[in-house]
């Protein structure tokens, strides 16, 4: 006992020089160039980034571009949706969740947002903004897995919850909507907004009302298989509300080209890095634009084919021109090869000069789809006094003119666009099913690359346009187009209650044709 007090006493003086050098010490040990609380504005800007990014090459190019057959490889490895292999690229997207990785945890940083603006009323406009943000990051998610956390989602930092239920997508679509409707009601101009942090619409309200409820009448016309009544109310409210009609409304995110690769269009270098790096010889991933795509637009008369599609042409085999002619287009068929065809050469790729810029912008969400949207309403009897054909053909000049966003080899004249709707003339006397396929199928060609997620769902809920599936031998769905996204196989080790819970209520499978639950 004595020598214990003796060390005490001894080591006291040490323990008190210690204290007085420890003073101080938390300040020097902040990361001055890192911030050390939430700041909603940046946090907002990077959840905008990353919803709209998360893993493009791996999703939306290699899986759905292919299964959707806008994009064709002879290769095997990155065939995903060309021939059906590959459950690892569909996989990419839970990073959302995780936040792992460069651009990565929009479902994390939306979260935040939304905790920091809560606590002041005055902050009623950015958490708004937030909310319909989160709607968008999720209805995305959840059209590609089904079941997901998502009441739970996001939580590991707020609440240490680390192993998040899964909720079904019934609830998800309940909720979403709800978020939707609550947000864009709660909107108020007097109020203060994300200003330039907002990079769509720069604090503007009034459009942001525009895109909530273009949102909602997207999301209202998921159901329209799984629950018509329910798609019918929210429909309606979607319009009555006011939805994205105009040019000037649509929602855009604008890119920069410089030394700052992440001001760069994600797509045009996700594209551009991985497959169409140098004109001439083979691509990096095999890639080529597909067969089905070319022959509809050339078929049609589409002069959106002189804007997105090119063949490289030469003389002497060492300068090459991207030659938009239209009667060298020439897609390349789905799953044909499996060794570099001596015709790869011959074949379309993206135009350099349009979807290959780095500077191009991106719409999120436009009229030519809302337009669409409102002609398929229109045959449903939920659109009050708007005709089928009237929309329609606002459809069409809405997405022809919005490759001018592009650059000057994005422009198409209205002596060109009244020419296709001349030739290409809407079905009014059609049966239901042959309007309903002119519809999707016109929204397949308009949301070209800008939004493959949104035509891989819309293609899962109405079945249009009607494609052709591959049958590559040792294929991963039996020769069957890819319908859902594949949840890593970590969820099993990490979250395994809640995901063999959810796996089970979803038919017991985890794989390429699995289903989600609007999707009948």
């Amino acid at each position: 006992m004595n020598r214990i007090l003796k060390t005490i006493l001894c080591s006291a003086p040490l323990f008190l020089t210690l204290t007085s050098c420890d003073k101080g010490f938390e300040e020097m040990n902040v990361d001055p160039n890192k911030y050390a609380e939430v700041v909603p504005e940046y946090l907002f800007t990077r959840a905008l980034l990353d919803g709209v990014s998360t893993n493009f090459t791996g999703a939306a190019y290699l899986t759905i571009g292919q299964s959707m057959q806008h994009f064709a490889t002879y290769k095997e490895v990155p065939a995903a949706g060309d021939k059906y292999f590959n459950f690892s690229y569909s996989t990419g997207n839970w990073n959302a969740f995780a936040g792992t990785g460069a651009g990565q945890g929009s479902v994390i940083s939306i979260r935040q947002v939304i905790d920091a603006v809560s606590e002041n009323p005055a902050n009623v406009n950015k958490l708004s903004a937030a909310r319909i943000w989160k709607a968008y990051i999720f209805h995305r998610l959840t059209d590609l897995y089904g079941d997901i956390p998502y009441f739970d989602a996001g939580k590991a930092l707020s609440g240490k919850n680390y192993a998040p239920k899964y909720d079904t997508q019934q609830a998800i679509y309940a909720d979403l909507l709800k978020e939707l409707d609550e947000s864009i009601k709660a909107f108020d101009a007097t109020k203060p907004t994300f200003g330039n942090a907002d990079l769509m619409y720069g604090g503007d309200v009034n459009k942001w009302k525009k895109f909530g409820y273009s949102l909602m009448l997207r999301l209202g016309m998921r159901l329209t298989e799984v629950d018509p009544a329910t798609a019918k109310t929210w429909v309606e409210k979607a319009i009555a509300g006011g939805v994205i009609l105009d040019d000037a409304d649509r929602a855009v995110i604008a890119y920069v080209d410089g030394s700052q690769t992440a001001s760069r269009n994600f797509i045009a270098s996700g594209l551009l890095s991985t497959d169409y790096i140098t004109p001439g010889g083979d691509n990096v991933e095999g890639g080529k634009l597909a067969k089905t795509l070319i022959d509809y637009l050339k078929t049609t008369k589409d002069p959106r084919l002189n804007v997105i599609s090119i063949v490289w042409t030469t003389t002497d085999n060492k300068t090459f021109t991207a030659d938009t002619t239209t009667a060298l287009q020439n897609g390349m068929p789905n799953a044909a090869f499996n060794s570099l065809p001596a015709s790869f050469n011959t074949f379309s790729e993206p135009n350099p000069a349009t979807l290959l810029r780095y500077s191009a912008p991106l719409i999120v969400l436009g009229n030519a789809e809302t337009n669409l949207l409102l002609a398929e309403a229109s045959v449903r009897g939920w659109a009050g006094g708007t005709t089928a054909a009237t929309a329609y053909g606002n459809a069409v000049k809405a997405g022809m003119r919005q490759w001018a966003l592009f650059g000057s080899g994005g422009v198409i004249s209205d002596a060109k666009i009244n020419a296709y709707l001349a030739a290409n003339p809407y079905r009014t006397g059609g049966t239901v099913a042959q309007q309903m396929e002119q519809i999707q199928t016109q929204k397949w060609v308009s949301l070209f690359l800008e939004d493959e997620y949104e035509i891989f769902a819309n293609w899962r809920r109405t079945g249009y346009p009607v494609l052709t599936p591959t049958n590559y031998p040792g294929n991963l769905t039996g020769g069957k187009i890819p319908t859902r996204f594949v949840i890593p196989d970590s969820e099993e080790t990490y979250n395994r209650t809640n995901f063999l819970e959810a796996r089970t209520r979803q038919g017991g499978t985890n794989t390429l044709s699995s289903t989600v639950w609007w999707d009948k």
